[in-house]
Order: structure tokens, then C-alpha cells, then sequence
């Protein structure tokens, strides 16, 4: 019984991470950490930028929202969806894991995000594009930026990984 105990708590976790950049080095570290604490799901929430940098993400169950800087938004879609047929890509993912209704998007679509946390549906909801970590109660809402991996902005680089269940989360640095 506590075998499977177990197995259930681990699947309450899932990883978040976004703005990658195609820092590619930083990218297989936070992947690394996240198949370490055997988190099997995966928000990216945006701005990989090419469909190259998106091959690192096979080995997860991983829902993607394109960012403002993913101008190859078809290919990294199809290179996403060919490694999982479960994947997804979008510019907003809804969607209910382990019971637990969540949304996201990059946050360069101001208004969207806005919708998403106003909306009253979603404990969670997701996003990047600022590369400033988040971590904050709108209403009902909480709302997650998990920093950045890549690009020239802000804070230390940064990933987070959230219980679904118990709300502990943890942002984790890359260095």
C-alpha cells in the first residue's frame, strides 16, 4: 500500500518553466532536476523560440502555450505534439490534471491572462513572458510565474515545481 501511496503523491507534482531562450544548456539542467524528483508533466509557458530547442522536451508529458518570441509557432507545435501524442500547443492551455483545473499562457497577450485569472474556474494559472518569478493570490486564483531559463532580463534563472494538491510550491535556481 505505501508503494502506491506513493505513485499517487508523485503524480500530484508537476513542473513549470518558461522563456527558455534556446539556452539549451539551462533547459537540460531544469529537465534533469524535474526527471530527478520524477515529475512527469510539464507547463512550458513559452518563447523556446525555435522547434530545435523544443527536441529537449521529449521524455515529458508537456503542455505548451507559444510565446512572443516563437515565430515558428506551427513547428515547434508539431515537434512538441511528435514527441507525446498526448502534448499539446497553444496560445492558452485549459485543461483539468489529477482533478484540478488549470490554465496558462505566455502573458504577452495581456488581456487573455487577465480573462484566465478573472475567470473564477481556475485554481491555478500560469505564465511567463516578464522573467519574474510569481507567486500570488488574485482573488481565487493563484497566480505562478515560474522565471526565466533564458534571455536577458531580471532574476536569477529559475524553475519551479507545484503540489497540486497541498499548493507547495518550490522555485528552484539554475546556475
Amino acid at each position: 500500500i505505501y508503494g502506491d501511496r506513493m505513485s499517487i503523491l508523485l503524480l500530484m507534482k508537476i513542473g513549470i518553466l518558461s522563456d527558455t531562450h534556446n539556452h539549451i544548456e539551462n533547459l537540460q539542467k531544469a529537465l534533469a532536476i524535474f526527471k530527478q524528483r520524477k515529475i512527469e508533466i510539464l507547463i512550458h509557458c513559452g518563447d523556446v523560440n525555435t522547434p530545435e530547442t523544443a527536441v529537449n522536451l521529449q521524455g515529458f508529458l508537456v503542455h505548451y502555450v507559444y510565446g512572443n518570441t516563437d515565430h515558428a509557432q506551427m513547428h515547434i507545435g508539431s515537434v512538441v505534439r511528435d514527441l507525446n501524442p498526448q502534448n499539446s500547443a497553444g496560445l492558452v492551455f485549459t485543461e483539468e490534471i489529477d482533478g484540478v483545473k488549470l490554465a496558462a499562457t505566455h502573458g504577452h497577450l495581456f488581456t487573455e491572462l487577465e480573462k484566465l485569472i478573472a475567470d473564477g474556474r481556475y485554481p491555478y494559472v500560469f505564465h511567463g513572458h516578464t522573467h519574474q518569478r510569481r507567486d500570488e493570490m488574485v482573488g481565487q486564483t493563484r497566480v505562478i510565474n515560474p522565471g526565466a531559463l533564458g534571455g536577458t532580463q531580471y532574476e536569477p534563472r529559475s524553475i519551479c515545481i507545484l503540489d497540486l494538491h497541498s499548493g507547495d510550491l518550490e522555485f528552484i535556481e539554475i546556475t
